[in-house]
């Protein structure tokens, strides 16, 4: 089996990736006329860092980077959550409020997100990546490994479909109408895509790299898909 050095390098970028993702989402930017999440500048990163991986590595190993990203999400959400509720002490102050009450109104309103925003979350999350990966190496085997711009932005279109409208459908139904909660799924399902396809190029260039230095291209003509599996 190859040594896959540099392995570790691109599960840390895809875990970092989806950390800062996280923590920056709770802000909306404006991009023109389209109002997103600030998570949507980085967010889509891990999905290009799970295309490398699957296509370099395989599935059972993009599968199990997945599995490390989530828990570690986990991780961060509750020790998040455990920092909010601890005392504030009486003389921190956050920026230019001017006493601990409100500086601590402040940090529990960036950190602290509710269970339903949480639990939709993490299930767009594992949905998203798993398929992405899936589809990527199902049509890695498909095509022979020829056309990697086809199976990076195929893939990407199905995970990022399934991740935005999981997500927006869970965690809004019921307090936003359902045609614009809609056309929120349909322009960050659209925004992500267009990100993925913008860089392609440097895509190809990890890519190429990654199967030169390791000496790995693998195919999953044999792989068990169970996407709750954690060994190959």
């Amino acid at each position: 089996m190859a040594e896959h050095r540099r392995l570790p390098v691109i599960a840390a970028f895809f875990v970092a990736s989806l950390l800062v993702s996280n923590i920056i989402a709770v802000k909306l930017v404006a991009i023109g006329p389209l109002y997103l999440p600030a998570a949507v500048l980085i967010f889509p990163i891990s999905y290009i860092f799970g295309d490398i991986l699957t296509e370099v590595y395989g599935y059972a190993q993009a599968r199990r980077v997945i599995w490390i990203g989530f828990f570690c999400n986990l991780m961060a959400v509750l020790v998040f959550s455990l920092s909010v509720e601890l005392p504030p002490a009486p003389i921190w102050r956050i920026g230019q409020f001017e006493s601990a009450e409100s500086s601590q109104e402040a940090y529990g309103a960036i950190f602290n997100s509710t269970p339903r925003i949480l639990v939709a979350s993490f299930l767009a999350y594992l949905a998203g990546e798993l398929l992405n990966s899936f589809v990527l190496a199902k049509m890695k085997v498909a095509t022979a490994g020829r056309h990697l711009w086809m199976r990076t932005i195929g893939s990407t279109i199905v995970g990022q479909f399934v991740d935005s409208g999981i997500f927006i459908l869970l965690a809004f139904y019921g307090t936003v109408p359902l045609p614009a909660l809609l056309k929120i799924a349909a322009t960050q399902w659209l925004f992500k895509s267009a990100y993925e396809a913008l860089v392609t190029p440097f895509t190809y260039l990890a890519v190429n790299f990654l199967k030169r230095v390791e000496k790995e291209d693998f195919f999953d003509t044999r792989t068990d898909f169970n996407p709750l599996r954690w060994h190959e």
